[in-house]
C-alpha cells in the first residue's frame, strides 16, 4: 500500500501543557495505550498549529496550502515488538480548513472537526482562540515568549521539555468507527522549540469536571515552535483492544 507523504512548514505551533492525574488520564485512553508519566504525572495539552505549504512531497512549495488547526493530546506509551514505544493520543482534532475537514480520515490520517479561529500575533504575545462548530470545545490561549522555561513541575528546563516532545512524534487518533487508531508521524531535521509563558489559558476540554475532576488537570507550561520545515507520513493503523468512544468530539488532530 502506498502511503503518501506531505511536506509543510510549521509556521507557528503553541504547545500548551497540563500535568494530569495519571489515573484520570488512563481512563481516557483505549487499550493498550497508557499514560507516559513524567515525575509521576501524565502529560496532556493543546497543540495550536498554523501550518503552511502543505502539499504532497513531490509538489512544488508554491502549491501548498495554509491552515489553522488544533489538537487535544495525551502523551502515551505502549508495548511494541521491540520494546516500549511512544506517541500522543489525540481524542480530537479541529481545523479552520474545509479541505482538511474533508480530507482528514479519508485521504490522510486524522479525522478533523470544523472550528472558527481568532488569531492575534504581536511581539510580546500570541493569542489563539477557537470554538468548534459542534459546540463541544472552546479554547482561548495567550502565550508570551520567555527566555527560559520557568514554573514547570513536569520539566526541569527547556532542553528536557524539547526532547520529550521531539520523541513523541506519532499522533494516534480514533478512526470513524472506533475500531482502530489512525497514525500520523511528524519528521523534521530542523526541530527547535523555545520557551513560552502562559499568560491566559481557558479550555472547556480540560475544565470539564466530568472528564477531569477538580485539581486533576493543572496548567503547567508552554512551548513555541516557528518556521520549521516538516514532513508528515501515514503509519500502520493501530488496532485497539475495544471500540473507542468519540463522545469528546467529532474530530482529532
Amino acid at each position: 500500500m502506498i502511503r503518501p507523504r506531505l511536506s509543510s512548514v510549521i509556521e507557528r505551533r503553541l504547545l500548551v501543557n497540563y500535568r494530569v492525574d495519571p489515573h484520570v488520564a488512563a481512563a481516557l485512553l483505549p487499550a493498550p495505550l497508557r499514560p507516559h508519566l513524567v515525575r509521576g504525572q501524565a502529560v496532556a495539552g493543546i497543540c495550536l498549529l498554523r501550518i503552511g505549504g502543505v502539499r504532497p512531497a513531490w509538489a512544488p512549495a508554491a502549491t501548498g496550502l495554509t491552515s489553522e488547526n488544533a489538537a487535544h493530546r495525551i502523551a502515551v506509551e505502549w508495548d511494541g515488538p521491540d520494546g516500549v514505544e511512544r506517541g500522543v493520543y489525540i481524542p480530537r482534532r479541529d481545523t479552520a480548513s474545509r479541505l482538511n475537514a474533508f480530507a482528514g480520515g479519508r485521504i490522510y490520517p486524522g479525522k478533523h472537526g470544523r472550528a472558527d479561529f481568532t488569531v492575534r500575533e504581536a511581539p510580546d504575545a500570541v493569542r489563539v482562540a477557537f470554538t468548534t462548530r459542534d459546540g463541544e470545545v472552546e479554547v482561548d490561549a495567550t502565550v508570551e515568549p520567555a527566555g527560559e522555561l520557568h514554573g514547570s513541575r513536569l520539566f526541569t528546563d527547556l532542553a528536557e521539555a524539547s526532547e520529550f516532545f521531539r520523541r513523541g512524534s506519532r499522533g494516534l487518533s480514533p478512526n470513524a468507527d472506533g475500531t482502530h487508531l489512525d497514525v500520523l508521524e511528524l519528521s523534521t531535521d530542523a526541530w527547535k522549540v523555545t520557551a513560552g509563558r502562559p499568560r491566559h489559558v481557558r479550555s472547556s476540554f480540560f475544565e470539564d469536571l466530568d472528564r477531569f475532576p477538580p485539581g486533576s488537570a493543572v496548567l503547567d507550561s508552554a512551548l513555541v515552535m516557528r518556521g520549521v520545515a516538516a514532513d508528515w507520513s501515514q503509519g500502520e493503523p493501530f488496532r485497539v483492544g475495544e471500540p473507542i468512544s468519540l463522545g469528546c468530539g467529532a474530530g482529532a488532530a
